[in-house]
């Protein structure tokens, strides 16, 4: 005999199992054994990024993705970028990862020091990158490590670049002390660059920020040689010694021939050599030479610095460097 209720109930029942079926299907398990990266083009659908997921190996089926999505994954939109799909990630985790926007960051890494002729020569090599760009301003790039996305504007990561060096040395000056030499913002960039350039070493910065301080506080030469090769080389290695004729020559950036502070940065300084300049350590040196381990060794007077030179030279001929 026919009985409407038990066809209904078993139509309810069959329902029930297949929505179950897919909700097991959405939050079990993918078929990738191994993390896949996918590229989510700007302006993609559902449908497209689907099939982009299933030629990528990261889900089993492009339409039961596209037509569950909007049912299960709460509606918030997918966007663009590149993604890492991890090995067995589920359709749900899928979509929350689309959905979230943490696209896979990679890194470009500009070290302390460098001049802005070789930023623009990093960012330029970069293939991931897009665009073009000029040679920044220099100065105006803070070093760091700077994330960005597969396609990104050189333009764009630059920009980024600039505003946290705008950031870092307007911080750096509203915590600047009277010992400061410097009355301006350009003029403490300007002073960090060389300071920048004449050492890597953290326990040093301060002193080297001490030493052009008190040069400049008594109006003596800063005599750099940092900014004797800059004009030549735009803050490249110089790759020989420096000659007679540079020492002498009268560019706006030559400490050796110019009283005062050059014309501009000759590289783009660390937070920590800004930091040094507007906050130099108590000290009464004006003269620093190498120490032959690495370091500089600081003098208060010509006589004691004399001293220093000569011992570094000994140690040089004795390595058979001279």
């Amino acid at each position: 005999m026919f009985r409407p209720g038990r066809l209904l109930l078993l139509a309810g029942l069959i329902g029930a199992l297949c929505v179950a079926f897919l909700i097991g299907a959405w939050r079990g398990p993918g078929p990738a054994t191994a993390p896949v990266q996918i590229r989510i083009e700007q302006g993609a659908t559902l449908t497209s990024a689907a099939r982009t997921l299933r030629k990528a190996g990261a889900i089993r089926s492009g339409t039961l993705f596209a037509r569950l999505a909007p049912i299960l994954g709460g509606g918030k939109p997918i966007q663009a970028g590149e993604y890492e799909i991890p090995a067995h990630a589920s359709p749900a985790e899928i979509l929350a990862r689309l959905q979230s926007g943490k696209t896979i960051q990679h890194l470009i890494t500009i070290p302390e020091g460098m001049p802005s002729i070789l930023v623009h020569e990093r960012l330029m090599a970069e293939p991931l990158l897009t665009g073009t760009i000029a040679v920044p301003e220099e100065g105006s790039v803070l070093p760091d490590s700077y994330a960005f996305g597969n396609g990104e504007a050189r333009a764009a990561v630059l920009a980024r670049m600039q505003a946290a060096m705008t950031a870092a040395l307007d911080d750096a000056w509203a915590k600047r002390t009277p010992a400061a030499v410097v009355s301006s913002k350009r003029d403490a960039l300007i002073l960090a660059s060389i300071g920048e350039k004449e050492t890597g070493i953290a326990s040093e910065r301060r002193t080297v920020a001490a030493v052009y301080s008190n040069r400049l506080r008594t109006g003596m030469r800063l005599q750099a040689d940092p900014t004797t090769i800059y004009p030549i080389t735009k803050g490249k290695p110089l790759g020989r010694r420096i000659r007679r004729s540079e020492l002498e020559a009268v560019n706006g950036y030559n400490t050796y021939s110019m009283a005062g502070l050059p014309r501009g940065p000759i590289a783009n300084p660390s937070r920590a050599a800004i930091e040094a300049v507007l906050d130099p350590a108590e000290s009464q040196a004006l003269y620093f030479v190498a120490d032959g381990k690495g370091g500089h060794v600081f003098a208060r007077t010509l006589a004691e610095h004399q001293a220093n030179v000569e011992r570094y030279y000994a140690l040089r001929r004795q390595r058979g460097e001279m």
